[in-house]
């Protein structure tokens, strides 16, 4: 068994079951409908109720994570007599990566014994459940505490990102569009095709009349990234859109016959909360991110 404990949070989109089955710790997000507040379980019908809700015009909003209920998760970890390694996402897409900094130096000074390693991922959703996966099962395999950390940091920016969304007004409402560039796109049929560069940021890279060429220009960024498809998983998520999902699943069992495995699974509601129903994405590991 490891003398250390990698954990993470809700926001890196695995499924409850694989939390469970590899007992990782997670620290929930929230997310508000209505009057009521509700912990992000990771089950998978919760999600699909969330994005059925959605569709009907039931608003979900989300907070961040406070450094006092930060604390109080790196305190039990900790209280294992454990060093623990911590993963969320990237700090450009999450406030709630500086309330975890500020915790964790509390959490260092009463365990000064121990190291709590938060590593700033550089990731996002099903991204950062693939550095999750890929460090656990380096753990699993029996490498050290400082060794995964150092696979970590050396592999986290090949890890891809490519997404794109189908109503431009989820964006707008957390301001990442103007009300008339949302207005726009939506008369104009306009579809983001976006990454995640090096910085961690969610970017644009191409914008596209229509949602097949929205998908056609995920799939076109797949097959510049994709050098080394033998054995490797693939996680495409999406927001009730098992179809597109299916269908770019389809494109790479063809086109990588030796690919590992591909895995389809449906968005968290945290970040389902920011980018609406529709919401196609895919993780896999290249060379460098580029648009």
């Amino acid at each position: 068994m490891a003398d250390y404990i990698i954990a993470t949070a809700s926001t890196a989109d695995l499924p409850d079951t694989y939390l469970t089955a590899h007992k990782i710790p997670v620290i929930r997000y929230t997310y508000t409908v209505g009057m009521n507040v509700v912990e992000d379980d990771c089950k998978e019908s919760s999600r699909e109720k969330a994005y059925a809700d959605m569709r009907s015009g039931t608003v979900y909003a989300t907070s961040m994570i406070n450094s006092a209920v930060y604390y109080q998760f790196f305190r039990k970890l900790l209280e294992t007599g454990k060093h623990v390694i911590y993963l969320d996402m990237s700090k450009e897409m999450s406030s709630s990566y500086v309330a975890a900094q500020e915790a964790a130096e509390q959490a260092r000074e009463e365990f000064p014994n121990q190291t709590l390693y938060c590593m700033d991922t550089l990731c996002i959703s099903g991204g950062l459940g693939l550095l999750v996966e890929e460090m656990v099962k380096r753990m699993e395999d029996g490498m050290s505490f400082d060794d995964v950390i150092a696979w970590g940091e050396e592999n986290k920016l090949r890890i891809m990102h490519r997404f794109t969304v189908d109503d431009l007004h989820y964006l707008k409402r957390g301001g990442r569009v103007s009300n008339a560039s949302a207005l726009v796109g939506s008369m104009l049929s306009i579809k983001p095709v976006l990454y995640v560069p090096d910085d961690g940021k969610l970017t644009v890279s191409a914008k596209v009349r229509g949602r097949k060429a929205a998908l056609q220009g995920i799939w076109e960024g797949i097959k510049r990234d994709m050098i080394a498809p033998d054995g490797q998983t693939v996680h495409i998520l999406h927001a009730d859109c098992l179809d597109d999902a299916q269908w770019l699943k389809d494109q790479l069992l063809v086109a990588y016959p030796s690919i590992g495995t591909v895995v389809i699974s449906s968005l968290g509601i945290i970040i389902g909360a920011h980018c609406g129903p529709g919401l196609l994405t895919v993780f896999y590991f290249g060379d460098q991110r580029k648009p």
